[in-house]
C-alpha cells in the first residue's frame, strides 16, 4: 500500500468518525437556510456523499473536520441555489434566551427576518451569505456564480432594498 493509499484511507476513516457528530450540524445547516426537510435531507445526502468522494480519490485528502464538511455543504447549497432560481432563504433561529437577551432585541430579530423574507432571491441570499454566513465578498461571488464586482454591486443594492423594507428604514 502506498503512502496516498494510507492517506486516502485515513481521510477515509475520519470522515466516518465525524459522521454521527456532525449529521445533525450539517442537516440543521441545510434545514435552517432552505426550510424543506426533504430537500435538506437530499443536500445532506450529497455532501457527505461528495466529502467522501474527496477523502477517497484526492491525491492528497483534505483534512476531515467540521469546518472543512460545513465548506463541503455550503458549496452544495449554493448549486441547490443555482440549480433553482426560485429559492427561499430561511434565517437561523434565536439562540436560547439568556440573562443577556431582551424583547426588543427578539423583536428586532423577528422584523429583520420578515424583511429578508420580502427580499428578491438575489438580494436575500448576497445578504444571508455575506452577514449570517459570515462569507467574503469573493466567496458569495463563488458561491452565487457571480464576478467580485458584480456581488459588490448587488450587496450595496440588496442593503439599499434592505433598509427600506425595513420599518422607519432602519437605524444604520
Amino acid at each position: 500500500m502506498s503512502a496516498q493509499s494510507d492517506r486516502q484511507g485515513d481521510a477515509a476513516r475520519a470522515l466516518l468518525a465525524l459522521y454521527d457528530e456532525s449529521l445533525p450540524v450539517v442537516y440543521g445547516y441545510f434545514v435552517r437556510r432552505c426550510g424543506d426537510r426533504g430537500i435538506a435531507e437530499d443536500l445532506t445526502s450529497e455532501t457527505f456523499l461528495a466529502a467522501m468522494q474527496a477523502a477517497r480519490t484526492r491525491k492528497d485528502p483534505p483534512t476531515i473536520a467540521m469546518p472543512w464538511l460545513i465548506g463541503v455543504a455550503r458549496h452544495k447549497l449554493a448549486d441547490h441555489y443555482r440549480r433553482r432560481r426560485d429559492f427561499v432563504l430561511v434565517a437561523d433561529p434565536p439562540e436560547p434566551a439568556g440573562a443577556d437577551d431582551d424583547w426588543d432585541a427578539e423583536l428586532d430579530r423577528l422584523v429583520a427576518e420578515s424583511v429578508l423574507n420580502r427580499l428578491s432571491e438575489p438580494h436575500r441570499a448576497v445578504l444571508v451569505l455575506r452577514y449570517m454566513d459570515d462569507c467574503t465578498v469573493g466567496e458569495c461571488a463563488e458561491l452565487l456564480g457571480r464576478t467580485v464586482h458584480a456581488t459588490e454591486a448587488l450587496l450595496v443594492r440588496a442593503k439599499r432594498a434592505f433598509r427600506k423594507e425595513y420599518p422607519e428604514g432602519g437605524t444604520s
